[in-house]
């Protein structure tokens, strides 16, 4: 017994992504599926769903072996994110030596508060 096989289409992001403007414009889902040629109405659906949650990256197919997408928005925030955190903990750091180095100076006798200056 023969099965029958199941043809998927495959959508570009950029078809995708019109799709989706003309949606957020107002037109149905019918109406952007004819003018788009678009044979299953219910994408949309979930096209709408990705796009909402993820951004315009939810619209490019991530199946199979495509590392080439990548969102590179999101991996540049993350960077500067971490270069942020990275520059503050340096700054508390070099403070708290800072500080630690100060008060041992002046514990030992070595050196006076009025010696002191700190230059800015």
């Amino acid at each position: 017994m023969k099965t029958k096989e199941k043809k998927y289409e495959t959508y570009s992001a950029e078809l995708k992504q019109r799709a989706i403007e003309m949606r957020l414009q107002g037109m149905t889902k019918a109406a952007v599926a004819k003018e788009l040629g678009i044979k299953d109405i219910g994408r949309l659906k979930v096209w709408m769903r990705k796009y909402k949650q993820q951004g315009e990256f939810g619209l490019v197919d991530t199946r199979g072996r495509r590392k080439q997408y990548v969102d590179q928005e999101r991996y540049i925030k993350r960077l500067e994110l971490e270069n942020a955190v990275l520059k503050k903990w340096l700054a508390i750091t070099k403070g708290e030596v800072y500080q630690t180095s100060i008060g041992s100076l002046m514990d030992s006798g070595k050196v006076s508060a009025s010696q002191l200056s700190v230059k800015k």
